[in-house]
């Protein structure tokens, strides 16, 4: 039976690899269509925490990221594989893709454990899973399968409960890994700037990313399993700034992609030196990041600008607050014009975590 099987699934890869739509990764230079894809949905609830579900997280998120794609990038096509609380078979969310011919996919989830201490994002590239927590994640995600009609003959024989199955992922040849693992690098960056605790890039073998002929990247938000996480997952803060990650990632990576989306500046003044002193605690919020210092110029209508130079890269900041809520007010103003902007924390001149800044400021009160 599993001789037979694998035959069946690679009979299956052959047609996909020699019929299945090109990405127009491979015909363009420049990203023009994503496919957002909110996981679970209608009968499916996905993971359960104590109050949420994780299908009204993720659509939430996904729409909230949809939104700001389609608000600061006129250049790019959003889809949607579900758009509201409706069911949706993992293989017709790929089929949603590939008809698009999208240049991404990006499959937006929350994650569950046992051990409900557990907390972090992290993100997964199709692949052969290399520890048992990666095929614990992908069995839980695949599982949905068993909800859909004739499941069996849809997935040739596939049981997502059976280590068996997953034999397949060794064997198949991700064409797009690299830019996959790029989105996911930048994922994790984005959730890092954004106090997310980095659970890191992984791999394991997901069915809603076999079948995607493009770029593809499955998030994990967090763990709905946790308390504490739950409640940052569930609120309108937690939603924002998880959309705000996810944005600022594909930004980033459509910036690497093709090159066509470089972040403008106001060109009037020329850039001033940070006009307060540096001791102690202040947060600022970052607008950009630039190859050529010397040719950044911006406005500090918001407030002081300073340029810093971190792992290689310029990165254009404005503003000096010395809380928090300041800077959070800060922030809403300057999205205004920086659509993408994020806080910032430094201590001494030095760049620090935002939730280490918001534990100094705490134990100062």
């Amino acid at each position: 039976m599993k001789g037979s099987y694998i035959k069946i699934f690679l009979s299956t890869i052959i047609f996909s690899l020699l019929f299945s739509p090109v990405s127009s990764a491979q015909s363009k230079h420049s990203l023009t269509k994503v496919v957002i894809d909110a996981g679970h949905g209608g009968k499916d609830p996905g993971a359960v925490g104590l109050k949420a579900q994780e299908k009204n997280i993720v659509l939430d998120v996904a729409l909230r990221l949809g939104k700001l794609i389609n608000d600061s990038l006129p250049d790019v096509t959003t889809i949607y594989t579900r758009d509201k609380d409706v069911f949706v078979p993992l293989n017709e969310r790929a089929t949603i893709a590939n008809k698009s011919g999208a240049d991404l996919f990006i499959s937006i989830h929350a994650n569950a454990s046992v051990d409900k201490k557990i907390f972090g994002a992290e993100s997964y590239v199709l692949g052969l899973h290399r520890s048992k927590d990666n095929l614990e994640v992908a069995q839980k995600e695949n599982a949905v399968i068993v909800m859909e009609d004739d499941y069996t003959s849809k997935y040739e024989g596939f049981d997502p409960n059976s280590p068996e199955s997953y034999i397949i992922f060794e064997l198949m040849q991700n064409r797009y890994l690299d830019q996959s693992i790029m989105m996911a690098i930048n994922t994790q960056k984005y959730f890092t700037s954004s106090n997310r605790e980095d659970r890191g890039v992984k791999q394991a073998g997901f069915l809603v990313l076999r079948q995607t002929s493009m770029p593809s990247v499955l998030v994990e938000l967090g763990f709905i399993s946790n308390a504490q996480e739950e409640l940052y997952l569930n609120s309108e803060e937690g939603k924002a700034e998880l959309a705000l990650s996810l944005y600022n990632s594909f930004k980033s990576y459509k910036e690497q992609y093709d090159g066509s989306n470089n972040i403008s500046v106001i060109q009037d003044e020329e850039v001033k030196p940070n006009a307060k002193s540096d001791i102690g605690l202040c947060y600022r919020i970052q607008v950009a990041t630039v190859s050529d210092p010397s040719k950044v110029n911006v406005s500090d209508e918001f407030g002081p600008v300073k340029v810093i130079t971190e792992d290689g890269k310029h990165k254009v900041l404005i503003g000096r607050e010395p809380s928090y809520d300041n800077a959070q007010r800060l922030l809403k103003q300057i999205q205004t014009k920086y659509a993408d902007a994020f806080i910032s924390a430094f201590f001494d001149g030095e760049k620090i975590s935002v939730r280490q800044a918001k534990k100094k400021e705490s134990t100062k009160k």
